[in-house]
């Protein structure tokens, strides 16, 4: 199975790397791909040194699957010259998002929706995945009317010039800024762009990816996108206001029963989700949940996930798992 993978040298690159390996994803040829000046740089993959090649030269040897971690504008110029040469294109970026064409997806919500003609896939973002694989289970049993979302995201989301400039700080050395102002011992009430309507780019994002995914657009969803100095995950405060009245007891165990989510809520023994132990796990971990005392039908959870891997890696090798599985790859 002829594997490309584009943006590789970046830090969610890296990461699939990882995630492939640990998943034992049998590639068989594998073609790390980057920027004009990363070519002929070498990557490590399954103990294999293999030289970073451009994408006209991936293009050519047609890969089954070309997963891509290179931002918007690589994703649009290359992700449909890589789908006409018979890849499946599993795209990590914003570009095709919100494309009435493309599905996005969360494989433990809606892979089913998956085709054999859907060859270009959009990699929900990372922030919209560990909230929606927590609301899914919920919304089936108790129908969700609204959303307050406030999340606490960490500088790896940003990328590795973001990390060296929290590290910089740190050690007080001056360095190339990721941000407009100074990161660590800070927060950030912005995360991309301000648009027209006050929101961020990244809260527009959460409002209307999670619509889409879930497939119901009376979800009723607002959010408050926050950068914050840490490391190893993103963290989520949820506020979730059902149609039907629920049971904290049922909530815990619909919860305990989900794919991909793992309950650590036990605030006598200070046991709740944190990104020291989300980091490097492939789960959505949830805790701190409890009724809304000041509103019917209301709950209250907390939500951690590490953003590059079921944020970003771990989401988009699921969903060449399942291509896999479902026999929809050529070579």
């Amino acid at each position: 199975m002829k594997l490309a993978l584009v943006g590789a040298t970046g830090l969610v690159g890296g990461e699939m790397i990882k995630v492939l390996e640990e998943r034992k994803i049998p590639v068989t040829e594998f073609y790390p791909v980057a920027s004009e000046k990363s070519i002929g740089k070498s990557i490590l993959f399954n103990n294999k040194s293999y030289p970073v090649i451009s994408a006209a030269d991936a293009i050519s040897r047609k890969p089954a699957i070309a997963i891509f971690s290179a931002g918007g504008s690589t994703s649009l110029e290359l992700a449909p010259r890589f789908a006409e040469a018979g890849a499946f294109v599993i795209d990590n970026s914003s570009a095709w998002r919100m494309d009435p064409t493309k599905k996005l997806v969360v494989p433990e919500i809606n892979a089913k929706s998956i085709g054999k003609d859907d060859k270009i896939i959009a990699n929900p973002n990372c922030s919209t995945i560990q909230m929606v694989v927590v609301l899914n289970p919920l919304h089936q049993k108790y129908k969700i009317k609204r959303v307050v979302v406030s999340t606490y995201q960490s500088v790896t989301g940003t990328g590795k010039k973001a990390v060296d400039q929290m590290m910089n700080e740190r050690n007080g050395i001056n360095g190339e800024m990721a941000y407009p102002y100074k990161i660590d011992m800070n927060v950030l009430p912005q995360i991309d762009v301000f648009l027209e309507n006050g929101y961020t780019k990244e809260e527009m994002k959460m409002i209307k990816e999670t619509c889409k995914i879930m497939e119901d657009d009376s979800i009723k969803v607002t959010a408050t996108t926050v950068r914050v100095p840490t490391m190893g995950g993103h963290s989520e405060a949820v506020n979730i206001e059902f149609e039907n009245e629920f049971d904290l007891t049922e909530v815990r165990k619909i919860l305990e029963n989900a794919p991909g989510v793992i309950v650590q809520d036990d605030p006598a023994n200070k046991i709740y989700p944190m990104p020291i132990w989300a980091h490097g796990k492939d789960e959505t971990f949830v805790g701190r949940i409890r009724r809304d005392e000041s509103q019917a039908k209301t709950l209250n959870l907390w939500i951690v996930a590490d953003n590059l891997r079921k944020g970003a890696a771990t989401n988009a090798v699921q969903i060449a798992e399942f291509l896999l599985a479902n026999k929809m790859l050529v070579n």
